[in-house]
This record gives C-alpha cells, sequence and structure tokens, in this order.
C-alpha cells in the first residue's frame, strides 16, 4: 500500500461507518454542478420506465474535465434526475464478502459469474436497500434488491435467507469488507430505454484508512438487452475516451488489504494514479 501517494489519508478507526468524502467549493462536484443546472430534470417516479434491472453495462474511466466537454454536448438528449431539488445526490454503499474475499477474486480471476452483495443507502431520498449484482456468462447484469427500514451492516439470518433465495450465496458467511461513498448525477435518455450514471468525489474506506479519487470520474452506460445505441458512447468516441471496465468493490478492496491477489487490477490502480498526479500538477 503507497501511503506516500497524495490521496490516501490515514484516519480514526469508526466502526465501518462510510466516511463523508472530503469536498471543496473547487471539488468535482462543485464544478459540474452549474452544467447539471442545464438539462431538463426528471423525478424518481418518472424514472420507473428505466429501472434497467436486466441490463447490458457499459463503462468508462474518465476525468472531470472531459466529462465536462461531455456533458455540454448532451443536454438536448437526456434528462438529469433531480431528488429534493438536488442533481448531485449522495450514495453510500457497504459491501460484504466471505473471509477469504471469494466474491472479490471472482471478479478478479475474471469468472464468468459472479456476485456482489451490497447495501446501498441512497442518502438524499433516505432509502437503502440490499443488493445483489450478477454479472453473467453473457455479459448481462441482474440486480435483485429489496428495501431496508435502515443501512444494513451486518446479515441477519432473515436477510441470509433471502440472498440464499436469490443467488447461491452464502448469507451467514458474509461480512462486512468495505465502505463507500460518491457522488451521483443520473442522465435519462430522452428516446430510448438507457440511463448513464456518472460517479465523483469517490472515497473508499476500510477500518480505520480511506482512499480518495480526485477528479476521476467512473460512467457506466446502462441499456436495455435489445438496444444499442447511445448519444454518451458517441460522445465517448469523439472524445477518444475509452471503453474500460471498474469495479468500484474491486478497486477499494485492491487499494485497502494487502493480503488480496490484484496483479489483475494493479494497471487500473496505477493509472488512476498517474492521472491524479497529473491533475494535481497543473492546478
Amino acid at each position: 500500500m503507497n501511503m506516500n501517494s497524495t490521496h490516501w489519508i490515514t484516519t480514526t478507526p469508526q466502526a465501518w461507518v462510510a466516511p463523508e468524502p472530503y469536498r471543496s467549493w473547487d471539488s468535482p462536484s462543485f464544478r459540474l454542478a452549474s452544467l447539471a443546472a442545464g438539462f431538463a430534470s426528471i423525478s424518481l417516479s418518472q424514472m420507473d420506465a428505466v429501472a434497467l434491472l436486466d441490463r447490458i453495462d457499459t463503462k468508462y474511466v474518465l476525468t472531470t474535465g472531459r466529462l465536462a466537454d461531455v456533458l455540454a454536448c448532451l443536454q438536448d438528449d437526456y434528462w438529469m434526475l433531480e431528488v429534493n431539488g438536488q442533481r448531485l445526490n449522495r450514495y453510500r454503499t457497504v459491501y460484504f464478502d466471505t473471509p477469504h474475499f471469494d466474491l472479490y477474486h471472482a471478479h478478479v480471476n475474471e469468472r464468468p459469474e459472479r456476485y456482489k452483495v451490497r447495501c446501498r443507502e441512497y442518502v438524499d431520498s433516505r432509502q437503502s436497500f440490499l443488493e445483489v449484482k450478477h454479472r453473467t456468462r453473457k455479459d448481462r447484469t441482474i440486480k435483485e434488491r429489496i428495501p431496508t427500514p435502515r443501512p444494513v451492516r451486518r446479515l441477519t439470518p432473515a436477510l441470509g435467507d433471502w440472498l440464499g433465495d436469490v443467488a447461491p450465496l452464502p448469507g451467514s458467511d458474509l461480512e462486512l469488507k468495505l465502505c463507500n461513498t460518491f457522488t451521483r448525477m443520473t442522465l435519462v435518455s430522452k428516446g430510448d430505454c438507457e440511463r448513464v450514471t456518472l460517479d465523483v468525489d469517490l472515497c473508499f474506506s476500510a477500518q480505520d484508512t480511506q482512499v480518495q479519487l480526485d477528479g476521476i470520474v467512473i460512467a457506466e452506460v446502462k441499456m436495455d438487452v435489445n438496444h444499442r445505441t447511445s448519444p454518451f458512447i458517441e460522445q465517448m468516441r469523439r472524445h477518444n475516451v475509452p471503453q474500460q471496465g471498474f469495479s468500484k468493490y474491486a478497486y477499494g478492496v485492491a487499494s485497502l488489504y494487502g493480503q488480496v491477489k490484484k496483479n489483475a487490477i494493479k494497471p487500473k490502480m496505477l493509472w488512476v494514479e498517474k492521472t491524479m498526479k497529473g491533475m494535481a500538477g497543473h492546478e
């Protein structure tokens, strides 16, 4: 673990409560707010038609500067989600895995069938869900979820039973491994069954250490399995941003745990660190 990198912060143990990421008035979320205001809005209830729990995902990793250029070209093609007057919405997520990180290793070993188990809290709408994401051998993403009255930090027997019903997962063996916070903008296509999520201010924590990805954006295009065109993907091509997979869970675990296998994800970690250093050098 490179504790000299500028995005590493040592913190006091917080009993596995996901921290709020550091923000300043020139943080990515504040710089992007003016662009977000230029989109027509859509509400959560209006988004029901594009829930996309069975979908094809396409991911990109880019800088906030490139994202600003892209957003300026897309205001005629998408609405932007607005929740309680906010277009940059806060998320908290905790991830569960086996003691030996079996779900993490299934991802980095690129097993054709793999799962993630998480509790996601939608901070601005005050909702939380226990979720299972299943990546199939046909590259489809299927999500199962149930609402929870409060964010889950420990899997009870009842929740373990639900997990066993929806996936071949040993709910009783899963434990909290990683906390993650980020700020998200969500674009909804005006013409097709498509959503685009844009995540900034990413912060990961485990036990008493956290890592921030300043100026990095994780973009994910989520489309119906029968849908193949996207103005956002076209803009990625025009701005020479290549498609690139990125798992928040895998990145966070690889960054914060020394004992896990990470050869496959190391090039991505080095690219992110180099990109952040390059942006810092231009400040």
